[in-house]
């Protein structure tokens, strides 16, 4: 269990808190507006109604105590570096903030972020990628060169085992998991068939997953 401080509370801010409560996090919560503020107190452990561009309202958080600080703010650009700047001064151990462009993710870098989310960017990279083949079932990005990919079983490999393709050999990717009517399969060995109505997920360099599928 964590204790996070979460920093913007609109619909991206919102999505992180119920998915914070799900996990058991503990969360104090921070929007200027109080209308958003009510709408997390379910899932949240504190709230605070209150403008984190102040110093003083900030400071009074405590931001040293908490393991992460997100910056969720995705309305004003200016607020979320001026904040993202302030938990650093403040001494905040973690700071992730969202950006919008390329451009943001420079500017809260340099003032103090440690990571940076693209909520928006990495939800159409995934809607692109998924929903231009047919094959494809989901998408995880892991860095810029690397992926993990849901997708079928090519029909040339169906019946065949993982040794008998020498797939991480041939194809510099590995298979993590199979995937058959909603159960997972992690033992996976040389061994292991590929059946006709199962799902792989695999993982390697972005690139060679797509030479690989014709992505």
């Amino acid at each position: 269990m964590k204790s996070i401080l979460l920093i913007g509370l609109g619909r991206f801010g919102r999505h992180i808190a119920i998915k914070l409560d799900e996990l058991h996090h503990q969360v104090m919560a921070v929007d200027k507006e109080d209308t958003r503020v009510d709408a997390v107190l379910p899932f949240v452990t504190n709230a605070q109604i209150g403008d984190a561009t102040n110093e003083d309202f900030l400071s009074s958080l405590g931001v040293g105590n908490f393991d992460v600080c997100i910056v969720a703010i995705g309305d004003n650009f200016q607020n979320s570096l001026e904040v993202t700047s302030l938990l650093k001064e403040l001494g905040a151990r973690m700071v992730v903030s969202r950006a919008a462009r390329d451009v943001h993710a420079k500017f809260l870098l340099r003032n103090g972020a440690d990571e940076i989310v693209y909520p928006e960017r990495q939800l159409a990279d995934w809607v692109a990628i998924r929903y231009s083949a047919d094959h494809i079932f989901d998408y995880i990005e892991l860095d810029e060169e690397h992926a993990i990919f849901e997708i079928s079983i090519p029909r040339e490999w169906i019946g065949k085992t993982i040794g008998q393709l020498d797939i991480r050999k041939k194809y510099n990717i590995n298979i993590m998991a199979l995937k058959t009517n909603d159960i997972m399969n992690l033992k996976i060995s040389s061994d292991t068939q590929l059946l006709k109505d199962s799902t792989m997920l695999v993982l390697g360099e972005t690139k060679h997953i797509q030479k690989c599928f014709h992505i």
